[in-house]
């Protein structure tokens, strides 16, 4: 299987908006490569940066990925106008989403290799990008969040063309991996698959950890 790259998407951080009367900086507002080709390093696409690298960036969240099939959704539902990089994606991919795309999942694009690690999780930083305080609760409920690969291979990779899924695995999708630390009501037999995937990141693992802690209170 393979997903259209519609856009590649990049930004260094930059002042994005104010929350509870303090500036925000943040790596947020990506724009379109001018370049054909960039270069994918362990930590990220050569060009990008993150503000807050407590939270945003490393090997887990090397480079984040948002599908295209959400757009309908987010402008039907939420009057939200959608474009490439608005989610703060570098990727911006056709043909897949969250329901198809599996934790350990390994895609071919270019010279690089990814894989599917964790997926993403709501952020203040879209209500003040967007300036709609009712985006991060929208992702929460609907699960309409993307998913962050890590680098395999490092390599150069092109800014058109398509990623191609080389290894499909046999683990919880996206989605499931979000709602076991998001749906009000998980039980302990789906957090326990999500917590024993491979290639699940250890900050997800950790998320999960929590919700377990909760359901066997």
């Amino acid at each position: 299987m393979t997903a259209t790259l519609l856009s590649l998407n990049i930004g260094l951080p930059k002042i994005i908006g104010n929350w509870r009367g303090a500036a925000v900086l943040s790596g947020f507002d990506k724009q379109p490569v001018a370049s054909d080709t960039v270069f994918v390093a362990k930590t990220g696409i050569r060009g990008d940066g993150q503000a807050d690298l407590e939270n945003h960036g490393g090997v887990d969240k090397a480079v984040y990925a948002y599908p295209v099939r959400n757009w309908l959704w987010w402008e039907t539902e939420k009057q939200l106008l959608c474009r490439a990089g608005l989610f703060g994606e570098n990727l911006t991919l056709g043909d897949l989403d969250e329901t198809n795309v599996h934790i350990g999942d390994r895609f071919a694009w270019g010279g690089v290799v990814l894989e599917v690690c964790q997926p993403r999780a709501p952020c203040f930083k879209l209500a003040v990008y967007t300036g709609r305080a009712d985006l991060p609760q929208a992702m929460t409920v609907s699960g309409r969040c993307g998913w962050y690969f890590r680098v395999v291979e490092e390599g150069t990779a092109p800014a058109t063309g398509a990623l191609t899924r080389i290894v499909r695995a046999e683990a919880p999708s996206v989605r499931e991996a979000f709602d076991a630390v998001f749906a009000r009501a998980p039980n302990h037999v789906q957090l326990m698959r999500v917590k024993q995937t491979p290639a699940l990141s250890e900050a997800w693992q950790h998320q999960v950890d929590r919700r377990l802690g909760a359901v066997n209170r």
